[in-house]
């Protein structure tokens, strides 16, 4: 019998799941291949170290851009590489795959998806919505007539959904997530200080003192970077109010987004959504102080899952095992 595995196809982190195991893999979505030939050289923690220090001759890549596949040859060797991974380094069967694909993503972009994942060894593919997977590995009840309000804020997007009847009843997809507020804290340390530093240096930095309020405060830290003045290292203490600083205008965005969506919900559901408060998952959930924020501006009580990073992988796993508890949430497609 070939088996069922749930892929959280992410732009910063792929998380594999297998029905009955549970999650059993997590690995960056990096690729390292060689600039001529374009072998695969390493793949996942080890590609990722290579970021930024690469030779000419090995180029290491992001196969996925704001949700969806950027580089289709590259996507399909990356998750062929965890194929052999979880199957043991052996493929003896293809195995059938739920993977998750951002809301509102084109027929193109869902295509890319299927293709790159059956080129990678699947047998077959069914999609299933981020915000649907987000609000099941988060725990709410999607079942119901009560509304459910997620933000799921991922790597390449950020996902604020209104779920009501297993099924999404309005849905704001924002190309404005983790990969820009690191973008935002390099522009600010170059606009600021005159010091370079690189992608890597910046997740660091915003996981380790990022916030958004100053009541999730969490010190300061050095960092190290090139001078842009003399061409030199250099040494940087950046503390939370600068990264809060840095970040605002990208977190921003994502409050506009929350507001659209609220304002555009129905009445019965709005009022749903004010008992139930709303659920924030995905690795954006763990941003010092976002729940206080988002809860200060729109009077709603602001909630995360107990593991927000692993929301969607949970999610796509619960649907796995219990298919028939949640009808409508995977869409099966006919090739």
């Amino acid at each position: 019998m070939s088996r069922s595995i749930g892929i959280d196809l992410g732009t910063a982190n792929t998380l594999v799941c297998v029905k009955g195991k549970g999650i059993v893999l997590r690995e960056p979505s990096v690729v390292a291949v060689e600039a001529r030939t374009g072998k695969v050289v390493a793949v996942g923690s080890e590609a990722k170290l290579m970021l930024g220090r690469t030779p000419g001759s090995i180029t290491a890549v992001r196969p996925l851009k704001d949700g969806v596949i950027a580089e289709f040859d590259v996507a399909a060797a990356m998750l062929h590489q965890f194929f052999r991974k979880v199957s043991g380094n052996t493929m003896l069967t293809r195995p059938r795959v739920v993977i998750c694909i951002p809301y509102g993503v084109t027929e193109v972009e869902k295509r890319a998806v299927e293709d790159a994942t059956l080129e990678a060894g699947a047998q077959s593919v069914a999609l299933i919505e981020e915000p649907i997977a987000a609000a099941i590995g988060s725990g709410l009840k999607i079942g119901g007539s009560r509304g459910n309000m997620v933000i799921d804020i991922g790597g390449g997007t950020t996902e604020v959904a209104v779920i009501s009847l297993g099924g999404i009843v309005l849905s704001n997809s924002l190309r404005v997530a983790g990969d820009e507020l690191d973008e935002a804290i390099v522009n600010y340390l170059r606009r600021k200080c005159n010091v370079l530093i690189g992608d890597t240096t910046a997740e660091m930095l915003k996981k380790a003192i990022g916030s958004v309020h100053p009541a999730a405060d969490r010190g300061e830290m050095e960092v190290r970077g090139r001078n842009l003045l003399s061409g030199l290292p250099a040494t940087v203490r950046i503390n939370s109010a600068n990264i809060r600083e840095a970040i605002q205008e990208t977190v921003s965005h994502i409050v506009d987004a929350l507001r659209t969506t609220l304002e555009s919900t129905p009445p019965e559901l709005s009022g749903d959504i004010y008992d139930n408060g709303i659920m924030l998952a995905g690795g954006g959930a763990l941003l010092g102080g976002l729940d206080i924020l988002l809860s200060g501006l729109t009077g709603i009580r602001v909630r995360r899952p107990k593991h927000p990073l692993d929301s969607v992988a949970i999610g796509i796993g619960r649907v796995l095992e219990s298919e028939d508890k949640f009808p409508g949430a995977i869409q099966y497609r006919t090739r």
